[in-house]
């Protein structure tokens, strides 16, 4: 039995810190609030269980109250809690209050304290707090007070110039009226400030003006906020790493299957993009491994080894080891691998890659084990783990070439749930309505299957309605023609048939310069 009280950052979920991310992976119970990203849950164990307590402005899932009585009751069924709050959970988060009951109610605690948005925020958005050139004092307050109550809890007189930097929290609403403090309490009109929403995250919208302006210039942004006040504003200009990266703003759909997403979403974020994970595949095992068994045990009358995928190599490897094999019973076998990442996945289990071809179709395999083979591939035996789908032109060529093929069903791609249903938000139906409002850029496909579960999860009766409202970007031309035979128009399609060649292909699309950031 045990809360933590973890801050879990701004909104950048790579900002959690490693106790933070610790927490919430050992957590039975994670209660989470409004500002924190729902991309930190994915790390949940899956029989976790997941409540939102979210404050949003006058709309309150739970009072205060309500969330406190809530710790202590899961706490006292015996779980371990993780308390996930926006920044940290001291610093304008009510967490002290929290500690104070679960002190009270004899509750062992623990805070986790978090990087805190007033100096992440500023920091995304190019803006040092101190900086010894402009100033070496920062103070930070909340800018949430009603000011039609009489009066005000913040001495104006002194924070209006006793420091260089001023940071307000949730003092957007109210931001005409900290101006007019500022103003009316000695601040020069012509201070820099800058607005800042939803700081860190891909929606990040930063207004920059002067106290006699930014009213005026910030007029429709909406909370969340942080203003920042003070001379360091002027280094925006220079120090805008942000908001600059070239997929910045842009929504782009991944819909890899989940195990193998990551590296894809992680490229993608790094220029910039909002990424929407909507997994269509799921590999699982074959139904029957007699056959896997059966040749791995006789790989000793193979001439070649044919790998067409990472998770072709995955699997195989998988069963040899199961089997009590290693790389010795590979001895006299040759390794052909499609793609530079199935090569490499080859060679991490320590075992040389005869053949690479330098396009990635069964096509271009054909011809590279031709030349392979000067005397010919008659009498070659050629063992090819994997998909149970997969295309049947490259062992039909091969055989009509007089070579034994033996194709063995190394995997299976099946249909998977876009999205686990516990994260709010994260359905199809969701996804379906951004597809709908023009919300994404861009919807990538990796492989066929990725296409066909694609459309089979939104409904063909769907994709007329997005006509024009979002691009489909393919890794290559045998996918390209999948797209194009359910009715889907590939715009964007890779030149390199691999994840940085689609990467590529998408930054060209979208208009971005390929040298980037």
């Amino acid at each position: 039995m045990k809360v933590y009280l973890v801050g879990a950052g701004p909104g950048d979920p790579g900002l959690i810190t490693v106790k933070g991310l610790e927490c919430i992976k050992k957590a039975d119970v994670i209660i989470y609030d409004y500002l924190v990203s729902e991309d930190l849950l994915k790390e949940a164990r899956p029989e976790a269980e997941i409540i939102y307590v979210g404050k949003q402005g006058s709309r309150h899932t739970l009072e205060q109250e309500e969330i406190n009585q809530l710790l202590v009751e899961k706490a006292k069924e015996g779980k371990v809690v993780a308390r996930l709050k926006g920044g940290d959970p001291y610093v304008f988060g009510r967490g002290g209050e929290e500690a104070l009951y679960l002190v009270e109610k004899g509750i062992p605690f623990e805070e986790v304290p978090g990087i805190t948005a007033a100096i992440a925020a500023p920091a995304y958005a190019g803006i040092p707090v101190t900086h010894r050139t402009y100033t070496s004092t920062l103070g930070m307050i909340t800018g949430h007070e009603d000011p039609t109550k009489g009066g005000s809890a913040l001495p104006w007189d002194k924070l209006a110039t006793a420091v260089g930097t001023l940071i307000v929290y949730m003092g957007v609403k109210n931001l005409p009226y900290l101006v007019g403090e500022l103003i009316k309490n000695g601040r020069p009109k012509d201070t820099p400030v800058a607005v800042i929403r939803w700081g860190t995250t891909i929606g990040q919208e930063t207004v920059v003006g002067t106290l006699e302006d930014i009213v005026e210039k910030a007029k429709g942004l909406e909370p969340p906020a942080i203003t920042v006040v003070g001379e360091v504003v002027r280094l925006r200009d220079k120090l805008n790493w942000f908001e600059n990266r070239p997929l910045f703003g842009r929504t782009i759909v991944v819909t890899r299957a989940r195990d193998q997403a990551s590296d894809f979403a992680r490229e993608l974020e790094e220029l910039g993009a909002r990424v929407i994970e909507f997994p269509t595949i799921q590999i699982i095992d074959p139904e029957d491994f007699g056959p896997m068994d059966r040749a791995i045990k006789e790989l000793d009358t193979f001439h070649w080894l044919v790998f067409t995928s990472v998770n072709g190599v995955e699997s195989f490897f998988k069963r040899l080891f199961h089997l009590g094999g290693d790389a010795r019973w590979l001895r006299g076998v040759k390794v052909c691998a499609i793609g530079p990442a199935t090569a490499r996945e080859v060679r991490r289990y320590s075992i040389k890659v005869d053949c690479q071809p330098s396009k990635y179709v069964a096509e271009e395999v054909l011809e590279e084990l031709k030349r392979q083979e000067p005397a010919g591939l008659k009498g070659n035996r050629i063992l090819m783990p994997r998909a149970d789908i997969a295309r049947s032109f490259l062992p039909e060529e091969l055989q009509k070439l007089g070579a034994e093929v033996v194709e063995l069903v190394a995997y299976r791609t099946v249909l998977a749930e876009a999205f686990s249903q516990k994260i709010p938000g994260s359905r199809k139906e969701t996804l379906l309505e951004k597809l709908k409002k023009g919300e994404v850029d861009v919807v990538t496909f990796t492989s066929s299957s990725t296409v066909r579960n694609f459309v089979e999860l939104v409904g063909k009766e769907n994709l007329a309605t997005l006509d024009g409202k979002v691009c489909f970007a393919s890794i290559g031309p045998i996918t390209t023609r999948t797209a194009q035979g359910l009715g889907l128009k590939i715009t964007i399609e890779a030149k390199e048939y691999t994840i940085p060649g689609l990467v590529k292909a998408v930054k060209e699309g979208l208009g971005v310069r390929s040298s980037g950031v």
